[in-house]
């Protein structure tokens, strides 16, 4: 597939996914918008917020019934002094791609004008906010998109989200004898990066230069 939808396409597809949303998951605090890239063409794309305990539902009723096949990134971040209800939240990315599981040898070419429906791509992101405390949990999707695999165990590896029901969860960018508990990513480490020469000497900080000395990291 080369070149790209119209405006008019993207607009409708994002419309309809929208209203296919809030017609299934419409009074369960799962609320769903439309926003705009910041780009040149501005885009739109499909904005969900959900609370945890519907995620699993949403996430396979997204897949099954809404087409989308492509987990394409997840990460966490950490609001210490956020409200009661936000102190962590997990974004997910995900695409709508017509192209899928294509035959080896072989090409599919489609008609870009002429995609309709569930067929024009579509970009969604998927907000969880999760509670204040010091074990922010989330259901995984690991089951759902194999994609979700890989970028959910670096969530936890730099945030410390846990991801519940995720088979084989493991460091994966920290090395495997980092401390119980250590996550760099949480704001209570105030890890500072300025330059090369700023930097602690091994390679994952556990050490502290004597001018860190009684510094917080």
């Amino acid at each position: 597939m080369a070149g790209s939808i119209t405006p008019e396409q993207n607009s409708s597809a994002a419309e309809a996914c929208m209203a296919a949303v809030n017609n299934r998951f419409g009074g369960s605090g799962i609320v769903t918008t439309v926003e705009l890239h910041s780009n040149a063409k501005k885009y739109a794309f499909v904005r969900i917020v959900c609370p945890p305990q519907h995620w699993v539902a949403l996430a396979k009723w997204m897949k099954y019934d809404l087409g989308v096949n492509y987990c394409s990134m997840v990460t966490g971040t950490h609001f210490p002094e956020g409200s009661p209800e936000r102190g962590w939240e997990v974004a997910y990315h995900f695409l709508r791609q017509p192209i899928q599981d294509q035959t080896p040898n072989t090409c599919t070419v489609h008609d870009i004008e002429s995609l309709a429906g569930s067929d024009i791509p579509m970009e969604f992101e998927v907000f969880i906010p999760l509670p204040q405390g010091d074990s922010p949990t989330v259901p995984s999707i690991q089951s759902i998109w194999v994609g979700a695999d890989w970028n959910e165990k670096e969530t936890w590896d730099l945030v410390g989200i846990k991801f519940e029901g995720h088979d084989n969860m493991h460091r994966v960018l920290n090395p495997n004898d980092s401390p119980e508990g250590f996550h760099p990513l949480q704001k209570q480490h105030k890890l500072r990066y300025h330059d090369h020469n700023e930097m602690y000497d091994d390679p994952q900080g556990f050490i502290r230069k004597p001018a860190d000395e009684g510094r917080v990291k």
